[in-house]
């Protein structure tokens, strides 16, 4: 989309936009397309190394390659006691909003509780420059921090007693 670059630097009273400024106005700043996902069945993973969490992911197909992708996912999160959730976010198969902070282990999010009947309810806000018109996917990746303990998305980590959602959407927005 355009960007307004025919605008005036500042407005007064009686300024009166051109039909090419409108237009530049109306094709800035906006969201162009939404898609989204909600997951409400759980899942579970043992495993120490990242895998897929079935149902949360999303493809959108961005309009212009200068467009960029506004990520929002929540999702519950529990896992056993003293270990930690680990969760990646992925464009296609790129881990993108990463930390490098991590003497060890780095990672979009974690959660950490006392006890297994905790949940925590990571959010991750995340805008990405895929630099591209191809069909993109996002994605939610999860592991544990320690190999056998179990890591559950929407539900408890020793049950499924509680059972709750999680999403994914991804936002089209003109450059």
């Amino acid at each position: 989309m355009a960007t307004p670059t025919s605008l005036p630097a500042t407005f007064v009273a009686g300024n009166v936009l051109t039909a090419a400024q409108m237009n530049d106005l109306r094709g800035a700043f906006r969201i162009l397309q939404v898609a989204s996902t909600t997951k409400s069945d759980s899942f579970t993973t043992t495993s120490a190394t990242f895998v897929d969490v079935t149902g949360m992911s999303v493809t959108i197909t961005p309009t212009a390659a200068t467009s960029t992708i506004y990520v929002l996912a929540t999702l519950t999160a529990a896992h056993a006691s003293g270990h930690s959730a680990l969760i990646n976010l992925l464009r296609d198969s790129t881990d993108i909003s990463q930390s490098t902070g991590g003497a060890s282990v780095n990672v979009t999010k974690y959660a950490k509780n006392p006890s297994a009947e905790i949940t925590s309810f990571p959010t991750i806000l995340f805008q990405d420059s895929p630099a591209t018109t191809s069909a993109t996917t996002y994605k939610i990746q999860i592991a544990t921090s320690s190999a056998g303990n179990t890591v559950a998305v929407n539900r408890r980590a020793d049950n499924n007693t509680y059972g709750s959602t999680s999403s994914i959407t991804v936002m089209e927005v003109s450059a």
